[in-house]
């Protein structure tokens, strides 16, 4: 870990420690995209195949979720395991439920004017669940049960296979457990490009593409949201990241232990620490560099430390500005007055305060989305929620009554800005 004082570097320092890792937007990857794209609007499902062939080694295939399949791999897990799925399908489950927003209040500015916000689930969800060196079905659950509460209709689930082709049985497991019809054995910029263009089976175009990947499946929804016509996206949602900000009270072993949690995600994954004393940041190093050794995907989270940072501030004050600066997907908090820190805090995906609020609680089994933005979208942009499978609009209603109260107005204020359709269309309104 790459280690800085904060209070010695320049602003333009700052910004230069706090950049994520470079490789994220390299050339190689939008240039890749590009021609993944113009291939699959060009040939349709046979380029998605002929790319899943040439990337993954395998065509891609909608695998229906019907009972005799989902039973079948249901017999595969332990009680154990699918007690715990279903735990977690259940408190997601929960959770959205009780942010799904109702019909808003009807308002009267004016008497005879009835103002109301609606909503109303999306068409098509397009939903990407990270797969081949570990299968997410974590994040399965954390797109698909939203989705299921909001009503969307169509719920495309595509996620990429492992090596030998397989899905692995907890993907189906949680599949039926979480509603859906099928799900598509399929990933990588090439599923998002078939989401895009509408080429899998029956399914229409994506009208919003959700889920985390790596950076060509990140650089695929940006590049997809800027077609003329394409989808909206959730979020920028790529490589993972976590942000830990400790004082001398916090666990070095627990702090090491939610920094690999991410850092063995993917070698583009970014873990900061920012720690309250030179004392406590190598206590946590040095926990870290131990417990690393004993990972099963070790070389995966040492290639992630190669980009990790940590910073040594004197206060909490200043702690917050780097977490803020930086925008982190996941923030913990481990220090002695957490309900200091949080008033501070303007940018994070989600926090975990306190020592005992594992960042892996959030992963699986809380209850919100794990599905969050990362690249600094968090000083502007939401995780997952059911409001993301939403749209809104306004009921505007009116009588002759509410017509005459406002319409002078109207049209002043349009004759003011040169439209004069516009004030006779408020105008007319009173002869009527």
């Amino acid at each position: 870990m790459k280690t800085f004082v904060w209070k010695e570097l320049s602003a333009a320092d700052r910004k230069r420690a706090l950049a994520r890792p470079e490789n994220r937007r390299d050339a190689r990857v939008i240039d890749t995209v590009k021609a993944i794209f113009d291939d699959v609007a060009a040939r349709g499902f046979a380029a998605v195949s002929d790319w899943a062939v040439k990337l993954d080694g395998h065509a891609p295939i909608e695998i229906a979720l019907g009972t005799k399949t989902v039973d079948a791999a249901r017999a595969q897990l332990s009680a154990e395991d699918l007690a715990a799925m279903e735990l977690a399908v259940e408190n997601v489950r929960a959770f959205q439920q009780a942010e799904l927003p109702q019909a808003g209040p009807q308002i009267a500015p004016k008497p005879g004017l009835s103002l109301q916000r609606v909503y109303r689930p999306i068409t098509t969800a397009g939903l990407y669940v990270p797969g081949g060196t570990a299968p997410l079905f974590s994040t399965l659950i954390m797109t698909a049960v939203p989705a299921l509460v909001a009503g969307v209709p169509n719920r495309i689930c595509v996620t990429p296979p492992a090596k030998d082709g397989s899905l692995h049985p907890m993907m189906i497991a949680a599949g039926g457990a979480s509603g859906l019809g099928s799900i598509w054995r399929v990933g990588g910029a090439h599923a998002i490009a078939a989401l895009t263009f509408g080429v899998l089976g029956d399914y229409p175009a994506a009208d919003k593409l959700y889920g985390p990947g790596n950076a060509y499946v990140a650089e695929a929804k940006r590049y997809a949201t800027e077609l003329s016509g394409g989808p909206a996206i959730d979020m920028p949602a790529g490589p993972s990241e976590l942000l830990v900000i400790a004082d001398d009270t916090a666990n070095a072993k627990l702090v090491a232990a939610d920094l690999l949690s991410q850092a063995e995600h993917d070698k583009d994954a970014q873990v900061i620490l920012v720690a309250l004393s030179a004392a406590i940041a190598q206590q946590i190093a040095t926990e870290v560099a131990a417990q690393v050794e004993r990972l099963p995907r070790a070389a995966i989270a040492k290639a992630s430390l190669e980009e990790a940072r940590l910073f040594i501030v004197p206060s909490l004050e200043e702690a917050a500005e780097v977490s803020n600066l930086y925008g982190p997907e996941h923030l913990a908090i481990q220090v002695a007055d957490v309900d200091a820190v949080i008033p501070l805090l303007t940018a994070a995906g989600t926090i975990f305060a306190g020592t005992y609020a594992a960042e892996t609680f959030g992963d699986y089994a809380a209850g919100p989305s794990h599905v969050l933005p990362t690249d600094g979208a968090a000083r502007a942009w939401d995780g997952i929620t059911v409001r993301s499978f939403l749209t809104s609009f306004v009921v505007q209603r009116a009588t002759r009554e509410g017509a005459a109260a406002i319409a002078p107005a109207a049209a002043r204020l349009a004759r003011l800005e040169g439209l004069e359709a516009h004030a006779l269309a408020a105008d007319f309104r009173l002869e009527v």
